[in-house]
C-alpha cells in the first residue's frame, strides 16, 4: 500500500473512508496471492522506476562491485578502484565520477566514532551496505565532512528476529503514551521522528539513561481499533514477541509497571494523569494533539484525534530505541555537488549527493522525502555539470 492508502486503511474500524480504501486494497492482495502479481510501493518502486530508465538508456549496472579507493596524480583524482566479484578494477574518469551512496549507519565502529552516545547498528533500519566506504578515502584527499554527528532519526521498536519497525503512524495512536524507565512521559508522542530521536539523547542526557530505551504503552482498545507495528485492528502480536520479551502485557497498569521494573507507582501517576487530560481533550504537559503534523495519524472521530483514555485491559507494552534510516553526514558539497576540500577549494572532478555529503537541510527535517528529493535534484546538477564539460 502507498502511504496515501495506509493512512485511510489506518482508521478502518473507525471512518467510512478507511472501509472504502481497504476494498481496492483486498483486491490487490487477491491478485497478488492468487495471480502472482508482485506488486512495489514508496522506494522500491521509485528504484525500479529509475533502474529500468537507465537500461532504457543503455546504462551499465554493477551489483556487488563496492568502491575501495581512488587514483590520483598531482592531487587531481584520476580514477577510482572498485572489487568486482572479488577482483579489484580501476575505472579511469572521463568527465566526473558521481557518488549517490549512503551513509556509516550499518557500520558499528563509525557509529560509536560519530554519533552521541549510546549507539547499536541493529537499530537502524537502513540497507545493508551502508558502511561508510568512502569516508576513508576521502579523508586522505583532505575532504571536509559536516553533519557526522547526526542521523535521519526513526524511534524504533525491535522484534524477536533483530529487525527494526520503525514507529510513524504508531506514534499518533490516541489511547498509548510512551514513557522512560522512571514511567515519565517526556515528550509529545507524535513529534516528527526526526525531532523525536534528538529529544530522546537530549532527555537521556538529562536522567543518567532513562530514556533510552523507552516504553510504548497502549491498552486492548487501542489494538482493537488501530494498525500497530503493521498488526490490523484485533490481531494479536506473534505468540514469538511474547516469548522473547519484545511484547511484555500486564491485566493491570500495577501489573505491566512491575514487569517494567519501574518505580512503584510512576505508571499508575502517569497513566492517570493523562487519562484526564484525555478526557479533558486537552493535555496541558505537551500539547498533543494541537498540530495538523498530530492529528493526521490520528482518530477523526475523537474531538481531540490524539487523546483518548488508556483503561482497558490487558495493557501492552514494547521498547522503543533511538533509530534511524540512515546517517546524515558526509563530504560537504558546493552548489554543482562538487565535493568540498578543507581548503575551502573543489576537486573539479568529483560530486556527491544522497546520504554520503552532509545534507543541505542542517540538522532539520522538513518531511519525508528530505533525502530523496535533494539526492535527485543534486545528482541531476553534477551530471549536467559534467555534461557541460569540455
Amino acid at each position: 500500500m502507498t502511504g496515501q492508502d495506509f493512512v485511510k486503511v489506518n482508521m478502518i474500524t473507525r471512518t467510512w473512508a478507511g472501509k472504502r480504501a481497504s476494498i481496492p486494497l483486498g483486491w490487490r492482495l487477491i491478485k497478488h496471492k492468487l495471480l502472482r502479481k508482485d506488486y512495489a510501493s514508496l522506494g522500491r518502486s521509485l528504484m525500479a522506476r529509475m533502474a529500468l530508465t537507465y537500461k532504457d538508456l543503455n546504462g551499465e549496472i554493477w551489483l556487488e562491485s563496492p568502491f575501495v579507493d581512488f587514483t590520483y596524480e598531482n592531487d587531481k583524482v584520476t580514477g577510482l578502484i572498485v572489487n568486482k566479484n572479488g577482483q579489484q578494477v580501476t575505472i579511469k574518469i572521463n568527465k566526473g565520477i558521481i557518488f549517490g551512496s549512503g551513509g556509516f549507519s550499518k557500520d558499528q565502529e563509525k557509529r560509536e566514532k560519530y554519533l552521541p552516545s549510546p549507539q547499536d547498528a541493529s537499530w537502524t533500519s537502513s540497507p545493508e551496505g551502508q558502511t561508510g566506504d568512502i569516508i576513508e578515502p576521502f579523508a586522505k584527499l583532505n575532504a571536509r565532512f559536516g553533519l557526522m554527528d547526526r542521523v535521519w532519526g526513526a524511534p524504533s521498536v525491535i522484534n524477536h528476529l533483530g529487525k527494526p519497525f520503525f514507529l510513524v503512524a504508531d506514534r499518533g495512536i490516541p489511547n498509548m503514551i510512551i514513557v522512560d524507565q522512571d514511567g515519565k512521559r517526556y515528550i509529545n508522542e507524535p513529534t516528527p521522528y526526526h525531532e523525536f530521536v534528538d529529544k530522546m539523547y537530549e532527555h537521556n542526557e538529562k536522567t543518567d539513561g532513562k530514556a533510552i530505551t523507552s516504553w510504548i504503552i497502549l491498552d486492548a482498545r487501542a489494538k482493537k481499533r488501530y494498525i500497530f507495528t503493521g498488526l490490523f485492528p484485533g490481531q494479536d502480536f506473534p505468540k514469538e514477541y511474547y516469548e522473547n520479551d519484545v511484547v511484555l502485557k500486564g491485566n493491570t497498569v500495577e501489573e505491566l509497571e512491575g514487569k517494567l521494573n519501574i518505580s512503584k507507582g510512576n505508571l499508575v501517576e502517569t497513566m492517570d494523569r493523562f487519562n484526564g487530560f484525555a478526557r479533558d481533550g486537552k493535555d496541558l504537559d505537551f500539547h498533543r494533539g494541537e498540530t495538523p503534523h498530530d492529528t493526521y495519524y490520528g482518530d477523526p472521530s475523537l474531538p481531540n484525534p490524539n487523546l483518548l483514555e488508556i483503561n482497558e485491559a490487558p495493557y501492552y507494552a514494547m521498547k522503543v530505541y533511538p533509530g534511524d534510516i540512515g546517517t546524515k553526514g558526509g563530504v560537504v558539497t558546493d552548489e554543482f555537488a562538487r565535493v568540498v576540500k578543507e581548503d575551502g577549494t573543489v576537486f573539479d572532478n568529483v560530486y556527491a549527493a544522497g546520504n554520503c555529503s552532509a545534507s543541505i537541510m542542517g540538522h532539520s527535517y522538513p518531511g519525508p522525502g528530505a533525502t530523496i528529493g535533494p539526492g535527485m535534484t543534486f545528482g541531476y546538477v553534477a551530471s549536467m555539470h559534467c555534461k557541460d564539460k569540455k
